[in-house]
C-alpha cells in the first residue's frame, strides 16, 4: 500500500501517455508489476479471474464498457469502477457512418472483386462487366434507426441528419443531457419493434445487460425489410448473432455490420465485420487515459466521484483541511449512525453530502479538525459500511 503522500497505480494494459502525464510523478507509482496498489488503470484486459489485491480502492476503465471488471464483487468492497463515457464517442461515431456507407454502396465486396482481378490486358472490360452486382443505395433521404440515444447514439443521430436521412430514435432510459443533445430533427420511436419496422438502417447503441441481451433476436428480425442493414457497434451479445445469420441466409435481411467477429458471423458474405476498432484512434485514446486518470486521481486525493457504473455522482468543493469518505450500503439511519461517531468524538462536521444509487451509498465529510484513527474505527464498525478513507490535506 502506497503511503498517504502518494499512490500505487497498477496499469493493465498499454494506456497513453497523454492520460499516465495527469498523474504527477512526484506523488504516483504506475506501472505493471505493482504488488499492492491503491488503484487499477484498465482498458479491455478481462479481470474476472484476476485476484484484485485488498489494497485497490479504485478501478479506472479507459473505455465506457466494463464488462471485462467484476462490478458486483466491487461493489461488495466499496470499490468504484470509474469509465470515461463519451470520451470515444467520435471515433465510434465515424466507424458507424463508415459501416453505412460500406453497406449501403457494396464497398467491401467491391474491393474484394477488384483485388481478385487479373491486370493484364482486358482489365477495363472485366471491371465493366464486373461491377454490376455492386450497386448499392444512396443514404439520403432513407431512414436510420438509433436505438440508445447516449453520446454515440445522440452524435450518430446528427450525423445522419447532416447526410440528409431521417432519423428515428428510441431509448426509455435517455437522461436529461442527451435530450438536449438530441437534434430536433430525431422522430420518437414508440419502441424497438417501431424501429425496426420502418427504418432502413437500424443501428444500435445500448450497454450489454441482462436487459438487452439478445435485444435484436429472431422474432424482432423479421419486422426489418428484407433489404434492411442492422450495425451494432454497442457490444457483442446485444444482437443474436444466431438469429441474424438466419435472417441473412433467408434474405430476410440485407447486410449485417458489427465491430465484434466472431465464428458465428466470419466470412459470410453478407456481414462486414471490423476487429474492435470502435475506439481505435489517436484522439479517442488520448481522451479515454485523460478522462479516467482526472477522474480517478480526483477520487484518490479527494474522493470525489465522476462518472463510476456503480456509485452515485458524489463531489464536493475542499472546505477544510480534513475530510472522510464513507462507502456504504444504502440502508436507513447510517447518516445518524456516522454523525453521532463524529460528535461523540469532539468532531464538527462542517460540509457533508450523501447521495445513493441503488444499493449503494456514498458520504463525503469535512470537519474542521483532524480526525482520529479511532473514530475511523469506530465508522467501519458500523453494519452496512464498506469502506472509509480519511483524506487529510497533506
Amino acid at each position: 500500500m502506497a503511503d498517504k503522500a502518494s499512490f500505487a497505480v497498477l496499469v493493465l494494459n498499454q494506456i497513453s501517455k497523454a492520460g499516465l502525464e495527469r498523474l504527477p510523478a512526484g506523488r504516483y507509482l504506475t506501472g505493471k508489476d505493482l504488488a499492492e496498489p491503491d488503484a487499477i488503470l484498465v482498458r479491455s484486459a478481462d479481470m474476472h479471474s484476476m485476484a484484485i489485491p485488498a489494497s485497490v480502492l479504485a478501478i479506472g476503465r479507459a473505455g465506457a464498457g466494463t464488462n471485462n471488471i467484476p462490478v458486483q464483487a466491487l461493489n461488495a468492497r466499496g470499490v468504484p469502477v470509474f469509465n470515461t463515457p463519451g470520451a470515444n464517442a467520435n471515433a465510434v461515431k465515424e466507424l458507424v457512418l463508415a459501416g453505412m456507407l460500406m453497406a449501403a454502396r457494396r464497398l467491401g465486396a467491391a474491393q474484394h472483386f477488384v483485388a481478385q482481378l487479373d491486370g493484364a490486358d482486358g482489365l477495363d472490360k472485366a471491371i465493366e462487366e464486373g461491377k454490376k452486382p455492386f450497386a448499392g443505395f444512396e443514404l439520403a433521404n432513407q431512414t436510420l434507426g438509433v436505438i440508445g440515444l447516449g453520446k454515440v447514439g445522440c452524435l450518430v443521430a446528427d450525423a445522419a441528419i447532416k447526410l440528409g436521412m431521417h432519423v428515428l430514435g428510441y431509448d426509455p432510459d435517455i437522461t436529461v443531457d442527451a435530450a438536449w443533445s438530441l437534434p430536433s430533427q430525431v422522430q420518437r420511436a414508440a419502441s424497438v419493434e417501431d424501429v425496426l419496422r420502418n427504418a432502413q438502417l437500424v443501428t444500435l447503441h445500448v450497454p450489454l445487460v441482462e436487459a438487452t441481451r439478445h435485444l435484436v433476436n429472431a422474432d424482432r428480425l423479421r419486422l426489418m425489410r428484407a433489404d434492411g442493414v442492422l450495425l451494432n457497434f454497442s457490444r457483442e451479445g446485444v444482437a443474436d448473432d444466431a438469429a441474424v445469420v438466419a435472417a441473412l441466409d433467408a434474405r430476410r435481411l440485407g447486410a449485417y455490420v458489427c465491430d465484434f467477429p466472431n465464428r458465428a458471423i466470419l466470412r459470410h458474405p453478407q456481414v462486414i465485420a471490423f476487429p474492435h476498432l470502435g475506439a481505435s484512434t489517436r484522439e479517442a485514446e488520448e481522451n479515454c487515459a485523460r478522462m479516467v486518470a482526472d477522474q480517478l486521481r480526483d477520487f484518490l486525493e479527494h474522493g470525489n466521484i465522476r462518472n463510476a457504473v456503480n456509485f452515485p455522482q458524489v463531489t464536493m468543493a475542499r472546505e477544510s483541511n480534513w475530510r472522510v469518505a464513507i462507502a456504504n450500503s444504502n440502508v436507513p439511519n447510517m447518516l445518524g449512525q456516522i454523525s453521532t461517531a463524529m460528535a461523540q468524538a469532539g468532531l464538527n462536521i462542517h460540509n457533508m453530502v450523501n447521495k445513493s444509487r441503488g444499493d449503494m451509498a456514498y458520504t463525503l465529510v469535512d470537519v474542521d479538525s483532524a480526525v482520529d484513527p479511532s473514530v475511523l474505527e469506530t465508522i467501519r464498525a458500523i453494519d452496512g459500511v464498506l469502506a472509509v478513507r480519511y483524506l487529510p490535506v497533506a
